[in-house]
């Protein structure tokens, strides 16, 4: 007889990563592979953080630091706050973590309880579900679409049965790129101030965007439980470095468990990272060339009959209704990548209802490797 197997352990699989997997075997086996699977920058860290990297690694000795992380590095966290959305918070309700995966999982700790349910867009980035889910907590997909530029509304939510503990936002948002503007997302923190909803804020991918600046849950909702990262638009996601903005009735419970989960996060990516806020240019830089690999996308895609696009306003996606191409998502991508080269991510990751008939492309590489995926799919339609 096998031995007990825990049954948090049977979420489904994060596909984007299978995605990748097909693509490394196929590189493997001597095929090319344009990458517009993945959701990570092609460029190295800021030159002045990997400088930074290399003395620590000769001077420093690296050890465990505090599990809310290095001070200095807090402190350089919450003036990049007060500078980027105006507003002052204490270093003291930062917290350091191993990317922001780490910061889910303790915030989903911190604020919820096994059985408590928690609101989200469908599409969405689909770690939320799963970590909720492998925590005993209930991930409540609200569908979301065109008519609503695929985010969540008061009236959305208003259509869900029984109560709600959480919600969580993202803007821009994973996989359409769509954002907030600053009167809806006040909407959506006054909505659940009233009835006690615990606001999460995914701002992973704030710094990158096309139009007006993203807004904040730092200026909407002073309780919200804020998440950011190094790894999008400071171009660190191997470094896995990752922090939160907390407010104070979370900070003792997330410490506590940031110590007997993690300890600390990487001591190296940590004192590396302090330099990543000197180094705008060079990050502005790289958003630049999101920016044109996004127009080519939004001009190329429907000459190769990817006509219906998710408004990107931020981040480095398109989602694309595929309804008149397949009705299966995960199949048209594994025959793309076998036919073309071409990597993508089928919508089932973001939406397991409707992503049957969705992908997302991903334009985080060279504009390059954009063309030639272009230049592809136009071969392939003839």
């Amino acid at each position: 007889m096998p031995l007990k197997t825990a049954r948090r352990g049977a979420i489904p699989p994060f596909y984007v990563m299978e995605v990748m997997r097909a693509a490394a075997e196929r590189e493997q086996s001597g095929g090319d592979v344009l990458h517009l699977e993945a959701g990570q920058p092609s460029t190295p860290a800021p030159s002045a953080v990997i400088a930074a990297a290399r003395a620590a690694l000769v001077q420093d000795s690296l050890g465990y630091t505090e599990s809310l992380g290095v001070r200095p590095l807090r402190a350089a966290i919450a003036q990049w706050c007060a500078t980027r959305y105006n507003v002052e918070i204490s270093p003291s309700r930062v917290v350091v973590t191993t990317g922001s995966s780490g910061g889910f999982i303790l915030a989903f700790l911190a604020a919820f309880e096994a059985g408590d349910r928690v609101a989200m867009a469908a599409p969405g980035y689909p770690a939320y579900r799963n970590i909720l889910s492998a925590l005993g907590v209930a991930p409540i997909s609200v569908p979301v679409g065109p008519e609503t530029r695929f985010q969540p509304t008061p009236e959305l939510l208003d259509r869900i049965p029984g109560r709600l503990d959480g919600l969580i936002v993202a803007s821009p948002s994973n996989p359409t790129g769509t954002m907030l503007n600053a009167s809806a997302f006040c909407a959506l923190a006054e909505y659940c101030a009233e009835r006690r909803i615990r606001l999460i804020s995914d701002e992973i991918y704030h710094g990158i965007v096309y139009g007006e600046s993203a807004a904040s849950a730092l200026t909407a909702a002073p309780d919200a439980i804020v998440v950011n990262s190094f790894s999008k638009y400071f171009s660190m996601t191997g470094w896995r470095l990752g922090w939160l903005v907390l407010p104070e009735d979370l900070l003792r419970p997330a410490e506590c468990l940031a110590q007997n989960l993690f300890i600390s996060a990487p001591s190296l990516s940590q004192v590396a990272a302090c330099k990543a806020f000197e180094c705008v240019e060079e990050l502005d830089g790289h958003v630049a060339r999101y920016a044109r690999n996004r127009e080519i996308l939004l001009k190329g895609l429907p000459e190769v009959g990817f006509d219906r696009l998710a408004p990107a306003d931020g981040a480095f996606y398109i989602y694309a209704d595929v309804s008149g191409l397949t009705k299966n998502s995960e199949m048209f991508c594994r025959e793309l990548l076998a036919e073309t080269g071409i990597a993508i991510t089928p919508g089932i990751d973001f939406d397991p209802e409707r992503g049957r008939e969705a992908v997302r492309f991903s334009f985080a590489g060279k504009t390059e490797t954009i063309e030639e995926a272009l230049r592809r799919l136009r071969a392939r339609k003839r």
